[in-house]
Parts: C-alpha cells; sequence; structure tokens
C-alpha cells in the first residue's frame, strides 16, 4: 500500500504540471488584462508599460509561468490587480465553498444513495419508475432554474429563508444553496447505485449469503452494499472537485462569495492572478480526491489490494 501511494503521488507530478500550464496558457489568451485596470478610458503607453512591467506580464509566457510555479512552491500565489493577495483571497473563499460542498455531499450520500438501495431492491415496482421519472426531471432542469425557483418561493414568496446568504455563510443558510448545488449530482447517485444494486443483487457471493440463512439487512449491508458502492464512490470523488469549482451558478444566485464567485470576477476582471491560483488549488483537489477514491476501493471490496 505504502509504494502504491509514493508511486501515484510521483505520477501526480507530470498531471499537476501538465494541468497548470494548460490554464496558465488557456489564462493568458483572454485578453490585455491591463486594458481593464484603466477602467473605461484607455491607459496612456506610459501607464500601460510600469502595470506590465510590475505584474510581470512584460516577459515571455513561459518565463511567467515559471516564475509562476516557483513561487507557488513557496506558498506564494500572486497578488490581484487591487493590490489583495490571492492567499488572502483564497483564505476566506475557500471555507465557504468547502462548507457548501460538505452540504450538498451529505445530501447526495443521505438521499441519492437511499433512494437508489430504495430502487434497486424494488426494481419494476411503482416506487421504482416514480424515482426515475423525478430524477430525470431534476436532470433536465437547468440548476439556475431551480435556484431562482426555490429561491423565489421559499426566500421572497413564503420567507422561510434568507434569499440570500450572508457573508458568514454559516451551515444553516447554506441549507438550500446546498441542495441546489447538488441536485443534478444527486439525482446522478440515485440512478448509478439502483443499476449496481440492480445487478449485484443477482451475483453469486449475494445468492450464497441468502443460502447460508443471513439476515436480509447483513446481507444488504455488508455483501451488497459495500460491492455497489464502488462506481458510487468513484462519482463521488470527482464531483467534489466538479462541486467546488463548478459553483459559480449558485454562487453568484444566493450571494456566495466562495471559489465560483471569485473565478467570475476574476474572469470578468481578467484578473490572471486570481483565476489561475485559484483553478491551481482545484486542480490539487482533484488529484487527492481521486488518490483517496482509489484507496477507498481496497475497504469496500476487500478482493482489491495494491501492489
Amino acid at each position: 500500500m505504502g509504494r502504491y501511494v509514493v508511486r501515484r503521488l510521483v505520477q501526480m507530478v507530470p498531471v499537476f504540471i501538465g494541468s497548470t500550464l494548460l490554464i496558465f496558457l488557456m489564462v493568458n489568451v483572454m485578453g490585455d488584462p491591463v486594458a481593464g485596470l484603466c477602467g473605461d478610458r484607455r491607459c496612456d503607453p506610459a501607464t500601460a508599460t510600469r502595470l506590465r512591467q510590475e505584474f510581470g506580464l512584460d516577459q515571455p509566457v513561459w518565463r511567467q509561468y515559471l516564475t509562476y510555479m516557483g513561487n507557488v512552491f513557496t506558498g506564494d500565489f500572486g497578488t490581484a490587480f487591487n493590490g489583495q493577495e490571492v492567499t488572502e483571497l483564497m483564505s476566506t473563499a475557500f471555507p465557504v465553498t468547502l462548507r457548501l460542498t460538505i452540504v450538498a455531499l451529505c445530501f447526495e450520500i443521505l438521499i441519492g444513495v437511499t433512494l437508489g438501495v430504495l430502487t434497486g431492491l424494488r426494481r419494476g415496482r411503482p416506487v421504482d419508475t416514480g424515482v426515475l421519472l423525478l430524477t430525470l426531471v431534476v436532470i433536465s432542469v437547468p440548476t439556475f432554474v431551480t435556484g431562482l425557483l426555490l429561491q423565489l418561493l421559499l426566500g421572497v414568496e413564503w420567507g422561510w429563508i434568507r434569499p440570500s446568504v450572508s457573508p458568514a455563510a454559516p451551515f444553516g443558510e447554506l441549507l438550500l444553496p446546498g441542495l441546489v448545488l447538488a441536485s443534478v449530482s444527486l439525482a446522478y447517485v440515485t440512478r448509478l447505485t439502483r443499476t449496481s444494486i440492480a445487478e449485484n443483487r443477482r451475483s453469486d457471493y449475494v445468492r450464497t449469503a441468502v443460502a447460508k440463512g443471513l439476515p436480509r439487512h447483513r446481507v444488504v449491508t455488508r455483501h451488497l452494499l459495500r460491492n455497489s458502492l464502488i462506481p458510487v464512490v468513484t462519482f463521488l470523488g470527482a464531483d467534489i472537485g466538479f462541486l467546488m469549482g463548478g459553483a459559480i451558478v449558485t454562487e453568484r444566485i444566493f450571494n456566495i462569495h466562495g471559489v465560483g464567485y471569485q473565478l467570475y470576477q476574476g474572469i470578468v476582471r481578467q484578473n490572471t492572478q486570481t483565476v489561475v491560483g485559484f483553478v491551481t488549488v482545484l486542480v490539487l483537489v482533484f488529484l487527492l480526491c481521486n488518490l483517496v477514491v482509489d484507496l477507498l476501493y481496497a475497504v469496500l471490496d476487500p478482493r482489491i489490494r495494491y501492489a
């Protein structure tokens, strides 16, 4: 197991470098970031030259990337064009998005897996058909439509919640945004769990457990569910990164100043340091989540061993 972890960590290095290089190149072709620093009027040549030298934009792109990566390994993600350190923006944005992601994952696991198990064990019955239709509707409706409708009904019309989240963003205020963020993924988790449960019900090890006279709840939890959760865990592991980086719509609807909000502001203002810095951390999140998911396979299925 230890050698496998070390080997995976070594493999992450070229993936991390390639991903960050691609993002760095893509962000640097968005346009001239200096042009947006002077407002509606164009910067005079002297000011534009000074700003490019100050932020290192007068250097070739490859040199900018090497300088940036050298600073990243020392914990320096650069300075935004408004003079604020990118690490300061991260310290306020990532905790908020992390809480939102935790709420969304809880909805996916508690509701998605539960519905998937119930429908997988009752395949072809009315409850199975009803849940399949419901998940199909959830997948078909865009997230911004779901978010705006729930915000209008629960926050404006009925007054059950605050229409927007406060700057502190406690867990209590993130329940509805977390449900909106998790809605599509929740539907996929439900359908994926249902399919996996229905397929594994016909496996030899399940029939053997039933023939041995084991209680039904033990057959489901100890034998059927553990093996059926392997594809679900794979989806959830990748979904963590998608939830943290793809919360732009949800955070804009509920006025949550998290990672999605900062990425949106950085893209609109052509703030390359902010965008590249946040995406770099998200790349690390994706890589670590994939590693944890691979290690969880051995916990769920004892037949899986790593050399």
